[in-house]
């Protein structure tokens, strides 16, 4: 029964007790509301803190994008794919997302048995975000671990480089690591080209990149890699090189130095001695250097092609005599200085140039510098500032100097195409944009003469690349041989020798130049010998009669194409000729 104040009337009291009954009901509903809103709070933190609520994407601090990105092909100048892009699954983590670590580790090492137990356990351990388990799967391997049910346990999918040639080009290709990032070669190089700034950008995904055309052909990059090879087993060599170069473009057609490793496996890299010689080593060039001193002679106007030396005694430095290893003992031309590869005529052709302008002739055909070059892989020449007289003699004849091979092709390029320095390059140049870069270091005349001393060095009795002739027969071939002995102990060894053999062909309308190197060669058999004609000229005359035909380049046996390389000059005074 309701108690009325008296005095009130009962329809007023009512209303009253009603107003009461209304506001406590509205202080529920907020204090309901108020719960309800706290719930969802404590149940959202909790979703952030398990991770239901989208994070950070990246792995280990890559974001996806930069993990998922791809590098362009790379393809030799006829389209061969050199190295490619394939997609391969790579196994991740959320160690906050997984419910039973030991169970974890239990299942996942069923599938993979080379991980580490106690590695794992502390990998898939704790509240850290997102971590990489093992990269770099099978599609195999992936269905097995994803049938296991692992909560936490996901892949991605990213690019992984492949180089169908394996090692053949490797020095050429460099490598990449395992999040696809160049780390030498020409894959290095297009790195520092932008290509990191694109793949962090999410832009270098798929097949959008331009391929990147080489200069590379792979069919003379095969034979060049093989003939190193065989040689190396041939003559049981501890090193063997090789690059081919267009003389008119700068391109290289081939380069390979062994030995090498598998980019496919950049771990093989690491292997002592798989550096490249071509662009990284630096070596006393031996007798292969008296071109450049000829040539240097010849374009100064103080030595003729006719000129004649005297190579009856050996040239005197003190203590020091300098003599020739098959001494001819009497006055030699010119072109016999070369054919017979004379200490002695040498010297006495740099010291008729002067060692002063011999030494400014070395700088006009950048020995001392570094190529300018593509590859990141390269070492500075080591060319005294001034030469003495008995440090301009010997440096005559490739002795007291070190360059790499890279620059004494560059160097013979220069000497038969017509007398123009030019740079380099892997990438393909056509004649017409090279001609822009062309720096004259000798005239058209003296080009003219050491082709002639060239082919004269091939075909000649007594020459020291005859033997490289005789294997290259048609294709007019012609180069110099390079002995070179090896310091040991601080002084030179007789028994360890660098051999080298530079040349070009075809000498009649030259189009390529080509320097190889054999390091430490024994005798192939008992008839022959250890110099470079044996070795490194045995090797040129194997290559250039298996990548002729491919470049082009037709057998010709008329005595004509030999008379034509012959100077007017020198065929007036010696008609007969050497």
């Amino acid at each position: 029964m309701a108690i009325v104040a008296e005095g009130m009337p009962p329809t007023i009291a009512l209303e009253g007790s009603r107003k009461q009954r209304g506001n406590l009901t509205q202080a529920r509903i907020r204090w309901m509301i108020l719960a309800v809103v706290m719930g969802f709070g404590l149940v959202g933190g909790r979703l952030i803190q398990l991770g239901m609520v989208v994070p950070d994407q990246s792995i280990e601090g890559q974001t996806r994008d930069a993990i998922m990105a791809s590098r362009p092909p790379i393809l030799d100048r006829n389209g061969l794919e050199m190295a490619v892009d394939i997609r391969v699954p790579s196994l991740y983590a959320e160690p906050r997302r997984i419910i039973d670590v030991e169970e974890a580790v239990s299942k996942l090492r069923t599938v993979l048995p080379s991980l580490d137990e106690e590695w794992l356990r502390k990998r898939l351990t704790g509240e850290k975000g997102f971590v990489w388990v093992q990269r770099e799967l099978t599609p195999a391997i992936q269905e097995q671990v994803m049938r296991l049910g692992i909560p936490g346990i996901d892949f991605i999918t990213e690019s992984k480089r492949f180089y169908p040639a394996m090692s053949e080009a490797a020095h050429i290709l460099g490598s990449t690591n395992v999040d696809n990032q160049g780390i030498a070669g020409i894959e290095r190089y297009v790195d520092t080209d932008h290509l990191s700034v694109l793949q962090e950008l999410g832009l270098a995904r798929g097949n959008a990149l331009t391929p990147i055309e080489l200069s590379v052909d792979m069919r003379v990059q095969h034979i060049l890699h093989q003939e190193m090879q065989d040689s190396m087993a041939r003559y049981q060599a501890i090193a063997a090189a090789g690059v081919i170069i267009d003389i008119y473009s700068g391109e290289v057609v081939a380069m390979a130095s062994l030995p090498d490793f598998n980019p496919n496996e950049p771990a093989s890299a690491l292997v002592k001695d798989t550096f490249n010689r071509i662009t990284s080593g630096i070596f006393e060039p031996g007798s292969i250097f008296k071109t450049i001193t000829i040539a240097g002679a010849l374009d100064s106007g103080t030595v003729r092609i006719t000129d004649k030396f005297d190579a009856r005694y050996g040239v005197r430095f003190g203590r020091y005599t300098i003599s020739d290893f098959h001494g001819k003992n009497r006055i030699l031309a010119l072109p016999e200085v070369y054919k017979y590869s004379s200490n002695i005529g040498t010297i006495r052709v740099m010291q008729a140039m002067g060692k002063d302008n011999f030494r400014a002739f070395l700088s006009r055909l950048k020995f001392d510098e570094r190529v300018e070059f593509e590859l990141p892989e390269m070492r500075s020449p080591s060319i005294p500032k001034s030469l003495s007289e008995v440090g301009a003699a010997t440096a005559s004849f490739g002795h007291g100097l070190s360059v790499s091979p890279l620059h004494m092709v560059m160097a013979y390029t220069a000497l038969v195409n017509g007398g123009n320095y030019i740079a380099p390059t892997l990438f393909k140049r056509s004649i017409a944009d090279a001609e822009k870069l062309y720096e004259p270091v000798v005239s058209a005349q003296t080009s003219e003469y050491i082709r002639y001393l060239m082919r004269l060095n091939a075909i000649a009795v007594g020459g020291s690349g005859s033997q490289m002739n005789k294997l290259a027969l048609g294709y007019r071939a012609g180069g110099k041989t390079g002995t070179a002995e090896k310091v040991v102990d601080g002084r030179y060894s007789s028994s360890k020798v660098t051999n080298f053999f530079a040349s070009a062909f075809p000498l009649d309308n030259p189009r390529y130049a080509m320097v190889v190197m054999v390091d430490e060669p024994k005798a192939e058999n008992e008839r022959s010998g250890t110099t470079a004609g044996w070795n490194a000229g045995h090797m040129t005359g194997r290559i250039v009669q298996r990548i002729a035909p491919m470049l082009g380049i037709a057998p010709e046996f008329s005595e004509l194409l030999d008379q034509q390389i012959v100077p007017q000059s020198v065929r007036q005074l010696y008609p007969e000729g050497f």
